[in-house]
């Protein structure tokens, strides 16, 4: 895949002061729906399902997951069911990702909050035969392997510094896989206390994925936690959008610009690098946020 038209420069006073060079993959423009990093996670997740003549593909999220969207409309565009399990009780009002879930045929089931935390994958295998089950997110070893597939995009191996938010690790797997020998990957994980994330991304890696591969995970800007916000993330994805006309959502992409800025005014790139941030997409995310409080 080429990069031509999706990695737009960042080129502004404190990009400047720094010497270095910037970019931003945006990932958020390959699809309308199928937003950003969903495209690669689930991509060998249907094509399993297909290949083996599966009715249909189940998978599990909350009332606001982008990725119960991204399934639910790749699923019907591909002429497989989908079944969506939604972690807590059914809602009064359903969330604009629940309704847009329903609007493309997927079956929503909603399960208490203790039970799904605690989900046994192999129980849904065994009670759904006929569909090919996605964890959370696109957790797992397919899931990894589409998220290297971002770094095979063309323009990406330019670049000497990526630099990713981090959630469950899937798409972080895939990135350390694909990662070259000149590279090296910051993740910004975007949950508090995100501690085992690093166990968890080794665990979807084969040895030789891993070895020699440099990368490490920057636990200092989560700002509350996962899909917390406060006034100081508002701002910075503002200040980003007014200056370089790029929207990023309050969950992952909002902080890993908030993250890039503060790396860099701490001197964490050398003079002279060429770093790309990531943008995973989760921009429908932000329909949940009050009208005044963001720009765009």
């Amino acid at each position: 895949m080429s990069g031509k038209n999706i990695i737009q420069t960042i080129n502004d006073k404190h990009v400047q002061t720094h010497g270095i060079s910037a970019a931003i993959l945006r990932l958020d423009l390959l699809h309308p729906i199928v937003s950003g990093n969903k495209i690669f996670k689930l991509n060998h997740y249907l094509a399993t399902a297909k290949s083996s003549a599966k009715k249909g593909i189940l998978t599990f999220g909350g009332a606001f997951s982008n990725h119960l969207v991204a399934a639910a409309y790749a699923a019907k565009v591909n002429n497989l069911e989908s079944i969506g399990f939604v972690r807590g009780e059914a809602p009064n009002i359903f969330s604009h990702s629940l309704i847009d879930c329903i609007s493309y045929g997927m079956q929503l089931e909603f399960i208490k909050r203790e039970t799904f935390d605690s989900i046994d994958l192999a129980q849904f295998s065994s009670a759904y035969p006929n569909h090919t089950i996605i964890p959370h997110g696109g957790y797992g070893r397919l899931g990894m392997l589409g998220a290297k597939e971002i770094m095979e995009i063309s323009g990406v191996e330019a670049y000497d510094r990526v630099v990713a938010a981090c959630g469950t690790g899937t798409m972080a797997a895939g990135l350390v896989a694909g990662l070259q020998s000149h590279q090296q990957l910051t993740l910004v994980s975007v949950l508090k206390n995100n501690c085992s994330v690093l166990n968890e991304i080794k665990q979807l890696l084969l040895e030789e994925e891993i070895k020699n591969k440099r990368f490490d995970v920057r636990f200092d800007f989560h700002l509350g936690g996962y899909a917390k916000k406060n006034a100081l993330l508002f701002q910075s994805m503002n200040d980003f959008f007014n200056t370089h006309h790029i929207p990023t959502d309050f969950v992952y992409t909002g902080k890993l610009v908030h993250a890039f800025y503060r790396m860099m005014e701490a001197g964490a790139f050398a003079r002279d690098s060429k770093v790309l941030l990531i943008h995973s997409g989760g921009l429908q995310g932000n329909r949940s946020l009050g009208k005044n409080e963001l720009i765009f």
